[in-house]
């Protein structure tokens, strides 16, 4: 049955990165069995040099943040500057650089919980803009959803990968 509870939500710190990547794998597994490998691959992120630097980086710059339930992680989410196949913004932004949620949790909207968290984020330094990218692929499911949350599409971009480009949307929210 689902939580109606909303998470806690804590900063993130080094000791979250196998957590973090423990809720990405989850998140791996989930999106190949729904055949959308070609979201994030088919690999654990655990076991990817790029990923865990990655992670650990956002560990280390004050970003990460990580929703619990009951004391159990359920979601993270991570902020900071755009990614660097993101143009940068022509205005002070905040950037959604990872948000992700455990779908196997009866814990009902982190990743809304998470976006609200950012936007507060954002409010508190100053920072009328919150950007984020996603992953444009799959009939436009996660663009939906952020839509869903507020959020508007700006443009679209594509990333060379070895055997493909890999469509993505960014999206914008002001206030």
């Amino acid at each position: 049955m689902p939580d109606p509870t909303p998470p806690a939500i804590r900063p993130g710190g080094i000791d979250d990165v196998a957590t973090v990547l423990a809720l990405m794998d989850c998140a791996t597994e989930w999106l190949v069995s729904i055949g959308r490998a070609d979201q994030w691959g088919t690999e654990p992120h655990s076991t990817n040099p790029k990923r865990i630097a990655q992670i650990e980086g956002f560990a280390r710059s004050g970003g990460l943040w990580i929703a619990e339930a009951g004391g159990t992680a359920v979601g993270a989410l991570s902020v900071g500057e755009a990614l660097p196949y993101v143009a940068p913004a022509d205005e002070p932004e905040l950037y959604v650089q990872l948000l992700i949620s455990d779908r196997s949790s009866p814990v009902r909207g982190v990743g809304a919980a998470l976006l609200a968290h950012a936007r507060r984020l954002a409010a508190q330094s100053g920072v009328g803009l919150l950007r984020l990218d996603c992953f444009a692929g799959g009939e436009g499911a996660l663009v939906r959803y952020y839509e869903r949350q507020g959020f508007t599409r700006a443009e679209a971009f594509s990333v060379a990968q070895p055997d493909r480009e890999w469509p993505g949307q960014i999206l914008t929210l002001r206030w």
